[in-house]
């Protein structure tokens, strides 16, 4: 992969986990200044699935800003855009479209449909 697009790459990562911590950020200033509990149990209800559904989203987002964390380190460390299992390299579509991918899309299946059939099991 060029310098060029390692750049692109590190400023994609960048940008992403910027946009997460900002939103965060929101979710935080929400959750500190907004009302907890509404008059109404219906209202309240809805209130509370609501945030429910929001924290779980920043859950989610704050694994994603480890997996983009490690995509950066393996910018620096020469690694990016290689396949951790077959070391073959990642195509830039899937690397455009995911970024934090960490192996091609034929390992990604293989690892996918040995998962499916241990749950089976």
């Amino acid at each position: 992969m060029s310098e060029r697009q390692l750049e692109y790459f590190r400023g994609l990562l960048t940008d992403w986990k910027k946009s997460i911590l900002s939103a965060a950020e929101g979710t935080l200033q929400s959750l500190q200044s907004g009302p907890l509990r509404e008059p109404d149990p219906n209202d309240r209800a809805s209130s509370e699935t609501d945030w429910s559904i929001e924290l779980r989203t920043r859950d989610r987002q704050r694994k994603l800003i480890s997996k983009i964390d490690s995509a950066l380190r393996r910018i620096d460390e020469g690694e990016y855009g290689y396949c951790e299992v077959t070391g073959d390299p990642i195509g830039l579509g899937r690397l455009i479209a995911r970024p934090i991918a960490t192996m091609t899309v034929e390992a990604q299946e293989a690892h996918e449909r040995r998962e499916r059939i241990s749950r089976d099991d």
